[in-house]
């Protein structure tokens, strides 16, 4: 469900930008409240479950967000929409951090936990076609309130369940303070540089309000390193990122996340503003990309890295997904399903699908067992946080480029796709800069006793091919 909500909501976005009045640039803040505040409470989320115990918080997140989705169902105005789509980010962040704490701690075997990871990841990468195939449906034959009250019914049983299940003496309750001021610092921050980005076509880069944000964000982001390095029980300890992997890691999502989410998200407002396809079409156009991400994450990446080891389906994954970019940032104004969508779709699903499970597992190859759930979660950060700024950043060049083409007389579509195309070739450079970043620096000779990756893979592996 919380990943269902991460792309449910591309289709909808033109029907939500026609019924609400948003623009292109101030509807990225329908994706980018839900992921700020997603992104910034992840860390917080994980550390309330172990203070507070897990199956407690998981329960009180689930309820949160449910409503939260019921008040984005409600929604009559843009204010709302944004604000009940922060409110779920909150939620989901919560949710997701002590979901995978739970499953860590019921199942405590070696090769149990294997095959629970396995299947967390699979349902996890399987909610992105799930929510686009649900989010054109229900948009179609309904309206797009739709695909936030669909969590209602979800969220309760979700919840019953979780009431019924889960035991409460499997989540021991951790020592320690509550870093508030950490995650109020850093998502403050964030949320102001985002919110500068996003306004800059209105107000230029060179106005008092975009100097007087970005420095706002800057001196926030000081702050937090500076409580970070101070507190007993900082929400992201600093010294982790002396691991260079971790931080060679942190910095490739970064550019693998805003390259994807432009992707995701300029894509179906070309299917849909510029080739004019229904909401279902777009889900169904999307639908490869995301049945070969998921296949790749049950088994097919851990293949590759299990006998060329990281290095070279990361690379090759990127570069691949690079290449699918390429191909939307020539997709022309009369384009065809068959000849200028397909083909870049399948790159880009082979090509994520290929490298994010390798990323990951550079991320934790130098990390010990009791180490190994915080580097998840900051390089989970980082990809959150990665494709809200990048976002951002991307709609606000691609709304200028279109902007400036419709000034200068040229018709709506064809100044769409021009700004659509610098965005998608954008894009393209992050995901090759991060391709040549991983190939450049991550290390994969051995690194201590702590570099277990391909025993982790080889579990993985053979507890799916048991079933």
């Amino acid at each position: 469900m919380i990943v269902l909500d991460t792309t449910i909501v591309n289709v909808a976005l033109p029907s939500i930008r026609t019924d609400l009045g948003f623009s292109e640039v101030s509807l990225v803040w329908v994706v980018n409240a839900y992921l700020l505040a997603f992104g910034g409470f992840l860390l917080l989320g994980g550390r309330l479950g172990d203070l507070f115990g897990h199956r407690r918080v998981f329960l009180l997140g689930i309820a949160f967000f449910t409503l939260a989705s019921l008040a984005c169902g409600l929604a009559n105005s843009q204010g709302l929409l944004i604000a009940a789509r922060a409110a779920q980010g909150l939620g989901a962040a919560v949710v997701s951090a002590v979901a995978l704490s739970l499953t860590i701690n019921l199942f405590v075997q070696t090769h149990e936990r294997a095959k629970a990871m396995g299947i967390y990841g699979f349902v996890s990468t399987g909610g992105g076609s799930l929510g686009l195939l649900l989010g054109g449906t229900l948009t179609s034959a309904l309206n797009w309130h739709w695909i936030f009250l669909v969590n209602l019914p979800i969220g309760a049983m979700v919840y019953a369940l979780g009431v019924t299940l889960l035991p409460d003496s499997c989540t021991p309750k951790a020592a320690g303070r509550l870093d508030i001021a950490g995650a109020v610092t850093v998502t403050t921050s964030l949320m102001l540089a985002v919110y500068a980005v996003v306004t800059v076509n209105d107000t230029g880069w060179s106005s008092a309000q975009t100097a007087l944000l970005l420095v706002s964000a800057a001196l926030l982001m000081l702050l937090f390193i500076g409580i970070e390095a101070q507190v007993r029980a900082p929400l992201m300890p600093l010294g982790l990122f002396r691991l260079r992997n971790l931080a060679v890691a942190n910095c490739a999502g970064l550019l693998v996340a805003a390259a994807i989410l432009v992707w995701c998200f300029m894509a179906a407002l070309y299917l849909q503003l510029v080739l004019e396809y229904t909401p279902l079409q777009v889900s169904f156009a999307f639908l490869p990309a995301n049945l070969i991400a998921a296949a790749f994450s049950l088994g097919l990446s851990a293949k590759l890295v299990i006998r060329f080891g990281i290095k070279p389906p990361l690379t090759t994954g990127l570069l691949l997904a690079a290449a699918g970019l390429v191909l939307f940032a020539r997709a022309p104004v009369h384009g065809s399903l068959s000849v200028d969508v397909l083909p870049g779709m399948l790159l880009l699903g082979l090509g994520s699908g290929t490298a994010i499970t390798p990323l990951l597992l550079a991320a934790t190859s130098g990390m010990g067992p009791g180490e190994s759930g915080l580097a998840s979660g900051v390089v989970n950060t980082a990809f959150t946080m990665g494709g809200a700024l990048g976002l951002a950043i991307v709609a606000s060049i691609s709304a200028a480029r279109t902007n400036y083409l419709l000034l200068s007389g040229v018709d709506s579509p064809f100044a769409l796709n021009s700004g659509y195309h610098l965005a998608f070739f954008i894009g393209a450079v992050l995901a090759a800069a991060a391709a040549v970043l991983g190939a450049g620096l991550l290390r994969t000779g051995n690194q201590g006793p702590e570099n277990n990756y391909e025993e982790n893979v080889v579990a993985l592996h053979a507890s799916i091919s048991d079933d």
